[in-house]
């Protein structure tokens, strides 16, 4: 039998804290959401003066990250690219970039989605709460 870690409630509350510390400290109003490998809902936190939304859109950024397995930014390039049927695929509808998965040992067990700043800034604040992780 195969056997591969998976995000603790721990760790989910270090993602946030770390996330919620990188965008107070830049001043961005953000919601910041955590998923599992199977994009569900583990943790979400909206801050203060951050566009309703964005606790939409977060979560559907990690979770199309989650489930493909790779930066939701992927999918926007591939769009943007001329590739729009992509649109049409199933489960996933945060085709933009700022969800980032989280890899342990080579096994997504979750991922992290921003929104609510610059997309390239989303995707900063995604890498500083899984930083924490220290993996």
């Amino acid at each position: 039998m195969n056997t591969k870690p998976v995000l603790s409630a721990e760790d989910v509350k270090k993602i946030l804290a770390a996330a919620e510390a990188h965008a107070v400290q830049n001043k961005w109003a953000v919601t910041i959401s955590v998923v599992d490998d199977g994009g569900h809902l583990l943790g979400m936190l909206r801050l203060d003066d951050a566009a309703p939304i964005s606790a939409h859109i977060a979560p559907a950024k990690a979770k199309t990250a989650a489930l493909g397995r790779r930066e939701s930014r992927l999918y926007e390039e591939m769009i943007n690219n001329g590739r729009v049927s992509f649109l049409s695929a199933p489960l996933i509808e945060g085709m933009l970039e700022g969800g980032v998965p989280v890899t342990v040992n080579g096994h997504v067990v979750g991922a992290v989605g921003v929104s609510g700043v610059k997309s390239t800034e989303d995707v900063l604040i995604a890498q500083a709460g899984i930083a924490a992780l220290g993996l």
